[in-house]
């Protein structure tokens, strides 16, 4: 049998998730014993709070919760002291009432006792209050002159340290001596301390006294002098800078190598202090100097950028100063007047002058290469030097906050004084567009050298423009907002300028493409162009960050293939239309399937469909011939049963009677049309092009287009000629033979 404690667990607490700690069994008085369980229990989650559950227990052993009570509600009550005692029992007795009175009685008397000597105590006290507030404002009096001394003693302290300073100070701003990097040092420590004098604050009256305006005027001569000595010192440097000669481009005839300025940067970089200090105390005077030195630096870098990219033409078409310029001035293609850049009809053979095409890319990357770490070296040093970088407010706000004269003062607090981070890039934007005023120019002069070295150098021009940016943002060294990207995208704008360019002329090119009407067949010579276009773009592409504008002008130029080519059908050439329509879109068909490119799988397909389109209208046209006469026959009834007359009817028109079948059919003898077929086929032979190998293509639809005539003509014999006994001269299995025989005798 299980035990109670388990089956109240079992039964009656686990399924409420409840834990049992304690349990007794309890009867009520009386004569029923009925007994029930009292339980401890807990809840089985936290807190855990503690609970007295009554178990009822029926008779059938069920168990059932009759109350529960929350253990903190629970009160003790003992029973067998006397005091818990009740209070009637007190009042109940008259002695104990007595005495409670007389303690009462008693009680009051004493109170009134302790009343009358308190205010007895509050009158001797009243006179000794009178005497402290005496004292107290005495004292207050007292302790008034002594803080009054000691704020005295605290501002005449003040203005004795904070506007004093040192000789050593005052003679290095009168001398302002920058000559050695000890003197510069000085000069900064000087300065520094002259800004600390000067930047506290006074309060008005204290200007009044003599000696404070004394040593204030002292200190304004000192600053205005040393301001006018460093910038007539760092103006200078300026100006020498600036007229540094450019080595001669032969020095480095075999290596491009962009310009340094780091020993330029060295020199002037230990006054950038001085700088900070010149932007807090003149804003106005330290406004001017990044101009003088763009404007000085500026003729040093377009000295230096124009011999760089003199240097980077040379190496890049690898020829004389008189041929470079010969090249250069040659106009880009624009039109069709313009042919002799993409001459699509004639030979390429002659092309031997073109440098190597790879030369554009190595020149190209090389050329950027040399150019990010000059301009981003330039464009940290100005941030540094002249402070741009600073989340600072607008040098406006500071030169209105020294302005004189009388002149508005504006506040700090006017939203338009505060100088936003996009403002802060656009001031450095424009003193590096100063500085490297001929930096986009030059760049664009050689982005035009690099197109003009062959037809399709712009594709190596916007893939290399492209990698490079992608490339520079990508770098850790790279500047968030550097000049050089900026300048390289408006490159990137050209180059994909002059990419639509070629593409929109060689489209125009390939439409307005004549074909010679002595053409005999073959690939055309603007198809063959198309394929080298797409050969080559494909390996300039082939690691290219974005192909976006290629995938357009791959589909640009095959539109205007497949419209050149269907013009031909309009030409007066001597060779079958269908013939040289067939061949080409059937290459076309080949090269996509080949080169696998996604945006013209369209035009793949419809290659495919032009190519079997005109297959079958050539195989139509040429098996005409050989049973011209028989195959105009049969056209001529199949023409009569569509206009209604009756299929047993034919053979009473004069024109298709049964003699007249007989006659035509006596025309057409096994061996002629075998000597018919085999001159087919060696006309075939003739006008297809070798290298599309087209020919057993073709023979074998002939012979499957000749066996469907065959079949027909057969049919029709016996539906309108039926019981005549008329046949064809030779039989399908002679007709079989006769390709068979062919095809090995004429190869």
């Amino acid at each position: 049998m299980t035990s109670l404690w388990t089956s109240l667990e079992k039964d009656v607490f686990n399924p409420q998730n409840k834990r049992l700690l304690e349990m007794v069994r309890v009867w009520k008085t009386g004569k029923k014993k009925k007994m029930s369980v009292l339980c401890v229990v807990v809840d089985a989650w936290r807190p855990m709070k503690p609970f007295l559950v009554k178990v009822k227990v029926d008779r059938g052993e069920q168990y059932k919760t009759a109350n529960r009570w929350p253990l903190a509600e629970l009160k003790l009550v003992d029973g067998k002291t006397l005091n818990q005692a009740n209070l009637r029992a007190i009042i109940s007795s008259e002695n104990q009432v007595t005495q409670l009175m007389d303690s009462i009685d008693e009680a009051l008397a004493e109170v009134a006792r302790v009343e009358d000597t308190l205010q007895v105590y509050d009158e001797l006290l009243g006179s000794v209050k009178q005497q402290m507030d005496h004292i107290y404002q005495e004292n207050s009096l007292l302790h008034r002159i002594v803080s009054n001394k000691t704020r005295l003693m605290d501002e005449i302290l003040f203005l004795a340290t904070h506007l004093d300073l040192s000789k050593e100070h005052c003679e290095a701003l009168s001398r302002g001596d920058l000559s050695s990097p000890s003197r510069v040092k000085a000069c900064i420590a000087a300065a520094e301390a002259l800004s600390g004098c000067m930047n506290i604050r006074i309060p008005p009256g204290y200007r009044k006294l003599q000696s404070v305006a004394e040593q204030l005027i002292m200190f304004e001569t000192l600053k205005q002098n040393f301001e006018n000595n460093f910038i007539s010192h760092i103006t200078n440097i300026f100006e020498l800078q600036g007229n540094t000669q450019v080595p001669a481009l032969v020095q480095h005839v075999d290596k491009l190598v962009a310009p340094s300025h780091g020993l330029h940067h060295e020199e002037l970089v230990h006054y950038t202090p001085l700088m900070a200090w010149l932007r807090s105390a003149n804003p106005i005077l330290f406004c001017d100097l990044p101009k003088v030195y763009a404007q000085n630096l500026g003729r040093l870098y377009d000295r230096e950028i124009k011999a760089f990219f003199e240097q980077a033409k040379t190496l890049l078409l690898g020829r004389r100063k008189a041929s470079l310029q010969e090249v250069l001035d040659k106009p880009l293609m624009t039109g069709s007047r313009q042919l002799s850049r993409l001459n699509l009809l004639e030979s390429r053979d002659g092309q031997e002058d073109i440098p190597n095409r790879g030369n554009v890319v190595k020149m190209l990357e090389q050329v950027l290469k040399e150019l990010q770490p000059l301009c981003t070296a330039e464009q940290r040093f100005i941030e540094k030097f002249f402070l741009l970088s600073q989340d600072a407010a607008d040098l406006e706000v500071l030169e209105a906050s020294a302005t004189k004269g009388g002149e508005s003062m504006a506040s700090s607090e006017d939203p338009s004084c505060t100088k936003p981070r996009s403002q802060l890039e656009e001031h450095t934007t424009r003193l590096l567009s100063e500085i490297f005023s001929s930096l986009e120019p030059e760049l664009r002069g050689f982005l035009d050298a690099c197109n003009k070295v062959h037809p399709f150098s712009c594709l190596q021009v916007l893939v290399t423009l492209n990698d490079s940016i992608f490339k520079m943002w990508g770098s850790s060294s790279a500047l968030p907002s550097s000049f050089l990207s900026t300048v390289l995208g408006n490159m990137l704008l050209l180059a994909k300028s002059s990419f639509n360019k070629c593409i929109g002329a060689l489209c125009k090119e390939i439409e307005e493409a004549k074909v010679t009407s002595k053409m005999k067949g073959g690939i055309l010579p603007f198809v063959s162009r198309f394929e080298e276009f797409v050969n080559f773009s494909e390996e300039v592409f082939r690691s290219a960050q974005r192909r976006g504008e290629l995938d357009k002008a791959h589909v640009r130029l095959a539109s205007s293939v497949f419209s050149s080519i269907n013009s031909l059908s309009s030409a007066n050439l001597k060779a079958n239309t269908d013939m040289i329509m067939m061949e080409n879109f059937h290459h076309i068909h080949c090269f996509l399937c080949q080169k696998k490119i996604h945006c013209l799988e369209g035009k793949k397909r419809e290659a495919k469909q032009r190519y079997s389109q005109h297959l079958e209208k050539y195989v139509v046209k040429y098996l005409g011939q050989p049973l011209e006469k028989l195959n105009h026959f049969f056209e001529g009834v199949k023409a009569r049963v569509a206009q209604g007359v009756k299929e047993e009817e034919v053979s009473f028109h004069l024109a298709y009677s049964k003699q007249e079948l007989r006659k035509v059919i006596e025309k057409y003898p096994g061996k002629e049309v075998k000597r018919a077929l085999e001159t087919l086929y060696r006309k075939i032979h003739k006008y297809l092009s070798p290298e599309e190998n087209l020919l057993p293509v073709v023979w074998h639809a002939m012979e499957q287009e000749f066996i469907r005539q065959y079949q027909e003509f057969e049919d029709l014999i016996q539906r309108c000629y039926a019981g005549s006994g008329i046949t064809m001269e030779f039989t399908m299995e002679n007709l079989l033979s006769y390709f068979n025989s062919i095809t090995p005798s004429s190869m």
